[in-house]
This record gives structure tokens, sequence and C-alpha cells, in this order.
């Protein structure tokens, strides 16, 4: 029986779901951390699932189901992907705070060591709220993030930074922090560039809104302390600008693409070179990613974009502006796959996109084959709309 999805204006329109998952799907991530892609060094910038049951309020701390949490990020192994912690996609600075991102680390760390799987953990600032802080401030804030990585056991991912966005008079302010923590980290980092779309209040980041100059500046960080740089994390959603800054990085430093737009030929790349990935959407699309990287790992970029390709259509749509709610569209697929019991989310973020944006990441989603069960996604889509009044 078909489904009657809403759309924008009011309307419904019929919708047969799939019955048969992809077979990347199927195979159910029956393989180990072992098997991960050799071509490509790849991310799935993970999600947290909340404590539906705690007693919580939209500015309280954060409730996390910490078992179904750490599982999450065991599917992701078995497919061969390693996992990027604590970043944007994990509700840092929207819903999860710092006291739960540090225990997120702390125990995703472990887990990892024990699963022999790879992971990368973001340290931020993002304990500093309320009052502007100055320079100091900040500087402590990012040791203290450093520190709590390095001591996990785990490589940092140095985030950008709202507190520093407000402090920094100029390029200089980021040039001198950056060397500082550089100097001080034990293992190489991934400098991370989050762009305004993601989080609004990173604009002129880099010390300019101009963003020749603010790569200017970025390089400018990387050449002063290459060996403490394992690469940089781009999510500007602009593939000619990473592209052209790919080509100018020192060597050794490798590009990971955060551009949830246009990964599938930047990951491929051209014949001066292509870009590792640290992706959100590789939360939902894990299985395929891994699948199509795998047939990169064998030289074969026909069958890499044949299966990639086809997943922008959705990624797009769950990264449509204003591109920071992404996070609630990928915890409905989360939900709607299986991986997790409910469709909630820390500090409410659930109810940040419209009934018409969840149907059609639905639609999208089991078009590509990315329930193991499409029955059960197919049950709790009839669930949610149900709930919203809109079962037909």
């Amino acid at each position: 029986m078909s489904l009657q999805l809403p759309a924008a204006g009011g309307a419904f329109r019929a919708y047969e779901p799939r019955r048969e998952p992809a077979p990347a799907v199927l195979a159910g991530g029956a393989g180990s951390p072992s098997d991960a892609p050799c071509s490509r060094t790849v991310y799935a910038a993970a999600h947290v699932v909340a404590d539906p049951f705690a007693d919580t309020v939209p500015d309280g701390p954060a409730a996390v189901d910490w078992e179904a949490t750490l599982a999450f990020r065991h599917h992701l192994w078995s497919h061969g992907l390693g996992v990027a912690e604590a970043m944007d996609t994990a509700q840092r600075g929207m819903g999860l705070d710092w006291p739960r991102a540090a225990e997120l680390i702390r125990r995703s760390a472990a887990e990892a060591r024990a699963a022999g799987g790879r992971i990368v953990c973001g340290a931020g600032t993002d304990q500093l709220t309320g009052t502007a802080a100055g320079p100091s401030a900040v500087r402590a804030a990012y040791e203290e993030q450093l520190a709590l990585v390095e001591e996990s056991g785990a490589r940092a991912v140095l985030m950008t930074s709202r507190a520093l966005a407000a402090a920094a008079r100029g390029p200089e302010d980021y040039l001198e922090l950056y060397g500082h923590l550089l100097r001080q980290a034990r293992e190489p980092v991934i400098l991370h560039w989050l762009g305004p779309m993601f989080d609004p209040a990173l604009e002129g980041y880099w010390g300019s809104a101009d963003l020749d100059a603010a790569t200017d500046t970025f390089l400018d960080v990387l050449g002063a302390h290459p060996d403490k740089v394992d690469g940089v994390k781009v999510s500007l959603l602009d593939a000619g600008r990473e592209t052209a800054l790919r080509r100018r990085l020192p060597e050794g430093v490798r590009c990971y693409t955060g551009d949830d737009f246009h990964y599938p030929g930047l990951i491929a790349g051209d014949q001066h070179g292509f870009s590792h990935a640290l992706l959100g959407v590789f939360d939902p699309i894990g299985p395929l990613a891994a699948e199509a990287v795998r047939a990169l790992d064998s030289g074969d970029t026909a069958g890499f974009r044949a299966l990639l390709d086809p997943t922008v259509p959705l990624s797009r749509h769950l990264f449509a502006a204003p591109t920071r709610y992404y996070k609630t569209g990928v915890v409905l697929l989360a939900w709607l796959a299986g991986h997790q019991d409910h469709f909630t989310m820390v500090g409410g973020l659930q109810s940040a996109r419209s009934l018409p944006h969840l149907a059609r990441a639905y639609e999208l989603a089991d078009g590509l084959g990315l329930f193991p069960d499409p029955e059960l996604a197919e049950h709790r889509m009839r669930t949610l709309l149900a709930l919203h009044g809109a079962a037909r």
C-alpha cells in the first residue's frame, strides 16, 4: 500500500515504498574495522542518540542514551568507516553541552580502542558560554579540550570557535592562537574550517570575510607547522575553492572534504589529486559510502561514481538552508533505519525541520535502499505522519 507523503503547500503525493534494501546495506556491516577502504581515509561524523525518558528542557544539560550512541559507532566501524566524534553532527553547540561532549569523547575513544576502529575527536571552545571571552580564555578552553582528546588516546580535530571569531581582531590573532596550539599538540591534528552556512557565528573566520584573504591566513598557519597537521577539513560547500586549496597544501597534509554537496567528485579527484573525507552525510549513507570507496581501492572510478552520485540529492536535501539543521534529518534516518528506537534529539532539535522536509528525506533515502528493514522504516514513517495528523 502506498504512502501519502505531504509536500510543501499542503498537498499530498503517493509514494510506493521500496521492498528490498541496497546490497551494501543488506550486508549489514558484517565486516570489521580492518576492512576499511585504503585508497582514501574516510570518516563519518556521527550523531548522538538522546535519552527520550530524561526529564530535560531545551537549554538544560543534554541527556544521552550512551548504549545506543556507542552502538551506532560500532555500526560505522563494522562497515570500515572511521568515526569523527563530537563534531557539529553530534550537535556541538546545538544541544550537546561540553560536559556531555567530554564524556562522549572518553567513551567513544575507549570503544574505538576495543574495536580497533579509527577515530578523531573534535576539540573546541564550547565550554565558554554567556559573556564574551577574551583571547586568554579562548586559549585556555582550547587547551582543556585538546588535552582531554589526547589523554583519551584519540587524535584531535581543532574545530572552529565561535568565541575566537568574536574575540579575534584580525588574522594575527588566529596565527598566534593556532600556532600555540599546534606547537603543544602531541600528534598531528586536523584543522577544521567550518563555513558560516553551518554556523552564522563563524562569519569572517581566519580574520576576514574575504575568502581569498581567509585562505591565505589558513595556509600561513599550515605552512608554519606542517609537521603538526595531518590534514584540513574544509566545509565551505564550494568545490572549486576546495580544489584550489587542496593544490596549495604543504606536502603530506591531507584535504578532508566536508562538502556535503559535491563530495563524489572531490573524493574521486583529478589528475592533480583528490580529497579524503570527513562528512556528516556519511552518517546516514555509511554502508553505501564505504562500498563506493572500496571500488576506488580497485581502481573502479566509474563504479564509485555509480554508487555515490545517486546519494547527492539526499545529501543536498538534508543540508538545505538553514544548513545547520541538517542534524534533524540525519537522526530521522537513523530512527527509520532501526539504529535507535525514537525520533528525539538533545535540545529538542527534532522540531527543527518541517514534516514535508522529513517526508522528502524518507522518500529519497528509501529510494536509495538505505533502510535495512524497509517495512520497519515504512511503519515508522506512517507513525510520524499520524502523530502530525497527516495519516492518509
